[in-house]
């Protein structure tokens, strides 16, 4: 694919974005090889934690504004195909099977910030900004919207949302934005070792259920939440991994996965 990259190294697959003299804006195209990417990561057995990361010296810079513009020459049927098609790629993100890990040794703006947030955990350097200015340029952050109130809670979604300032990366982690700041030099290392980490202690299938759950259970009542779990919880107990793991507990013996 011409601006999305994907590779695996000892069962971390590696998502970049290449569109550096575009700051990897989004466009139909880029979305679409995301997506493409993603979907074989996910069915990459190679493959246990998905990195994204990108090249140049951002992120992402969001939507590809210039595309925007084409865009407005649209009806609202077509705009609305266009928009359900990055839609579909923040919902496959929050919603894999396989943790996802954002990289960002830059800027994260716009789109490009939801992209860091939709992703299970992200590590980012601390010259890296943060932030929604879609109401800056007379957009509006409507996908994200989604992600973020769930994420942060609507205090901080509306201070970032509504007054669309970047916001520096240690002041993105005490929001609970993303997760990690690190030196640019040990950027790559570290997200490496959390991700073999990840890889080598965790079962994928418990890994797998969990994500399922967080994803559900919040848009669900006390009850039927409770439910729920109770079922998963039971289902759990019957896995394979389940009975792999507690019987190397119990016999005291060393368990990698």
């Amino acid at each position: 694919m011409e601006f999305v990259h994907y590779e695996v190294n000892e069962r971390v697959g590696y998502i970049t974005l290449a569109r550096a003299e575009k700051r990897n804006a989004l466009n139909q195209e880029v979305v679409s090889q995301l997506k493409r990417a993603f979907a074989t990561a996910e069915d990459d057995e190679a493959c246990k934690v998905i990195v994204l990361r990108a090249e140049g010296s951002v992120f992402c810079a969001g939507a590809d504004l210039e595309y925007i513009q084409r865009l407005q020459q649209n009806n609202y049927h077509e705009n609305l195909l266009d928009s359900t098609h990055l839609m579909e790629l923040f919902r496959l993100i929050y919603t894999l099977k396989k943790v996802v890990i954002a990289q960002v040794h830059g800027h994260a703006i716009a789109g490009g910030c939801g992209l860091a947030a939709v992703c299970d955990f992200s590590f980012a350097v601390p010259e890296a900004r943060f932030g929604y200015t879609e109401v800056k340029v007379g957009f509006i952050p409507a996908i994200v919207t989604v992600f973020l109130l769930r994420k942060l809670g609507e205090a901080r979604a509306r201070q970032l949302l509504l007054t669309g300032d970047l916001v520096p990366a240690e002041e993105a982690e005490r929001y609970g934005l993303i997760n990690y700041v690190v030196p640019a030099a040990e950027l790559e290392t570290r997200v490496f070792a959390f991700a073999r980490k990840l890889c080598t202690e965790n079962s994928r299938q418990s890994v797998e259920v969990t994500k399922e759950m967080i994803a559900r259970v919040q848009g669900m009542g006390l009850e039927e939440g409770l439910q729920y779990a109770a079922e998963m919880n039971a289902v759990a107990r019957g896995s394979e991994d389940c009975q792999r793991g507690i019987a190397a507990f119990l016999n005291k013996e060393p368990l990698t996965w």
